[in-house]
């Protein structure tokens, strides 16, 4: 798992270096292109030898970005090729006459795909490099028309902070489902998911350092009969309580884990065995007064010289652990005081519902915002006198209008099922309205002309591309009508332009789509089951509120495996994960596509049924578990026993145990 995680790590590494490396090549090959084709103008010899230097360089990076991501200086690299690639952009820019020549956009739209690709702490780096680029060309270049740079710099500078606010936005999304795919929603300890991982990482670091490791794992007593005698609910806490507890004398480098139902497992490193049995002693006083349990060690190398043997030790000693003492389960008493004992954990970074989308959509909303403050503030300052003064103004407030609506609406939008006739009339509107602003600014080779073309590179990083790739066509093509039909910018500037944006509006795409793909993994792991493949109890409590949601019929089913803990005592935690699996599998055959089936830990699962007849298929649900294990099952129907999930649950626990009887064993397959 660890070696998974570093592989990923040093992939998206690779990536970003190669895509900052392949956009490095673009000016270069477009200025080439436009020196050969305006050969008869002058410093076309010099223009093609940077270009040449500058495709030279991206290749070599490209080549070496393998080697690259595996050094600790691999971002310090990255900006160092950044570096050449805006000299060599400014180089160019300078030859050919200034920043409002065809070439002038190649340093600020470098500085806005690098927003996409350099870590946001770094982009302070890109960005002064950038910014004293480009005051080099303002200085040696030719001259450019008044408010030009002004403009280009705030509304570059503006796009670029919400290519960099976005990009951080979905890097946070990804690391707090990092973080969720490997915690347990109820304990707060990690999943197994999360505590295997753990555990290779730390089996590695004293493999190669000699350091000792001791794994303690621990079984709670007669937990089934807690979940038996006061409820499920009364479980669910017990179990968080324990979790709390164990997790109350962590150190940094310690980790808790929950393998399922009332198994709970710690990873101490450095923790060597002539300390480990004085941690045992500590832990099971610590839970002795409501969460009693049988408690196993194995300390790495001592007891142990490899992981599987280092499980097989401390399972050993759990069980005779656990066949030396007199095990009881936790009365009243001990139940109500864990119950009363739960202290508050603070927030967990949970992943709002809609959370992305709602982001991509208020985003277009603050490209409008910015780009209309911009056009007024270079009315105010620039064009005072400006013949068509009043109409840019007009049009910079619609665009400011609607953006502020859009940005106040994005999470109604993101809920509602108009939002892509939303985005597409709001996306036609603005880019209209920028068309005829650049249009009575005289051209798209004017101060405000950019205004089209500017917010494509974050349209590409942030929606769909189904849809923003013909949004973005349609966007260049009014460019193109704008430059045909007035003023007189010349082809060069218009294809330079236009390709240039394509450029980075691709590498920002591919970069929302790579993002795509991590998040989309995440969210699945961080909602779904390890051992079963079913949602877990984060997933299914997403999913049952999406139904609220929707207005929809719904009854939940609760199902309690019937002897599970003594299967797991007779024939070990392997033949118990077996049967977890085969019920799950089953439940999943025998109910219908759309309905939903969850596991909320141990051996409790939960079915959301959108239609029929709830107690029917619970009948069928246990004839067909019967072939290998008794269940005993409640249910209860939405409307009728309550009207959110707690309440629902309440009444098919009650069910649950109100049917409960004795039953066959557990049938080995």
């Amino acid at each position: 798992m660890e070696r998974d995680s570093l592989g990923t790590a040093q992939r998206s590494r690779r990536q970003s270096l190669r895509a900052s490396a392949a956009y490095g090549a673009v000016p270069a090959v477009l200025s080439s292109a436009y020196a050969i084709g305006t050969w008869s103008s002058p410093h076309r010899s010099p223009m093609l030898l940077v270009a040449a230097l500058m495709i030279g360089f991206s290749a070599l990076a490209w080549v070496a970005a393998q080697w690259i991501s595996r050094t600790r200086w691999w971002i310090w690299i990255q900006q160092a090729a950044a570096g050449v690639s805006l000299a060599g952009s400014a180089a160019l820019s300078v030859l050919d006459g200034g920043v409002a020549g065809p070439l002038g956009t190649f340093i600020p739209l470098s500085v806005v795909l690098m927003a996409v690709v350099v870590p946001p702490r770094m982009f302070l780096v890109t960005a002064g490099s950038g910014a004293v680029a480009y005051a080099v060309v303002l200085l040696f270049g030719d001259t450019p028309p008044a408010g030009y740079p002004l403009v280009h710099s705030l509304a570059f500078a503006c796009i670029a902070f919400l290519c960099l606010r976005h990009s951080a936005v979905l890097a946070s999304l990804r690391r707090r489902l990092a973080d969720s795919s490997r915690t347990d929603p109820l304990t707060g300890c990690l999943n197994r998911r999360g505590f295997d991982s753990s555990v290779a990482a730390a089996m590695a670091e004293a493999e190669r350092s000699g350091t000792p490791v001791t794994l303690v794992l621990l079984d709670l007593d007669h937990f089934k009969e807690v979940n038996d005698t006061y409820g499920h609910r009364a479980g669910d806490e017990l179990l968080a309580w324990t979790g709390q507890e164990l997790r109350a004398d962590l150190r940094a480098r310690d980790a808790v884990g929950r393998q399922g139902g009332d198994e709970f497992a710690m990873l101490l490193p450095g923790t060597g065995a002539a300390d480990a049995e004085a941690v045992v002693e500590r832990l099971r006083e610590r839970l002795r007064p409501c969460a009693p349990g049988s408690l196993g060690h194995a300390t790495f190398p001592e007891d142990a010289k490899d992981l599987s043997e280092l499980l097989l030790v401390a399972d050993q000693r759990l069980y005779q652990d656990k066949a030396a003492r007199e095990r009881r389960a936790p009365c009243a008493e001990s139940v109500a005081r864990a119950r009363a004992g739960i202290r508050p954990s603070g927030p967990v970074p949970e992943v709002e519902a809609r959370e992305r989308r709602r982001h991509s959509i208020a985003d277009p909303g603050w490209m409008s915002i910015t780009q209309t403050c911009v056009a007024m503030i270079y009315v105010a300052l620039v064009a005072g006198d400006h013949p068509h003064r009043t109409g840019m103004i007009a049009l910079s407030v619609w665009g400011f209008v609607t953006g502020v609506a859009l940005v106040a609406g994005a999470d109604w939008v993101s809920r509602s099922r108009l939002a892509r006739p939303v985005m597409l009339a709001f996306a036609f509107s603005a880019f209209v309205s920028c068309a005829a602003i650049a249009t009575l600014d005289g051209g798209v080779d004017q101060p405000l002309g950019i205004g089209v073309l500017i917010s494509i590179p974050l349209l590409m990083l942030g929606m769909r591309p189904e849809v923003a790739g013909p949004v973005a066509v349609a966007a260049g093509g009014l460019y193109v009508l704008v430059g045909l039909l007035v003023g007189d910018p010349g082809g060069w500037f218009l294809v330079i332009q236009l390709l240039g944006t394509a450029a980075a509006a691709t590498a920002c795409a591919l970069q929302g789509r790579s993002a795509a793909r991590q998040r989309r993994l995440l969210t699945r792991l961080s909602r779904v089951d390890v051992l079963t493949d079913v949602l877990n109890r984060r997933g299914f409590a997403e999913r049952f509120a999406t139904l609220i949601e929707e207005d929809r019929a719904a009854a939940l089913l609760v199902l309690d495996l019937d002897r599970f803990k003594q299967l797991n005592d007779a024939y070990g935690h392997a033949a118990g994960d077996e049967l977890l699996r085969w019920v799950a599998a089953t439940l999943r055959e025998r109910v219908r596509p759309e309905d939903v089936v969850g596991r909320l830990g141990g051996d409790e699962f939960v079915v959301l049924l959108t239609g029929g007849d709830a107690f029917a298929v619970a009948a069928d649900l246990r004839t067909a578990l019967a072939a290998r294990t008794g269940a005993s099952i409640g249910a209860a129907v939405l409307g009728v026993d309550g009207d959110d999930f707690d309440s629902l649950y309440a009444v098919a626990d009650a069910r649950l145990y109100e049917q409960k009887k004795p039953v066959p064993r557990y049938v080995r397959s």
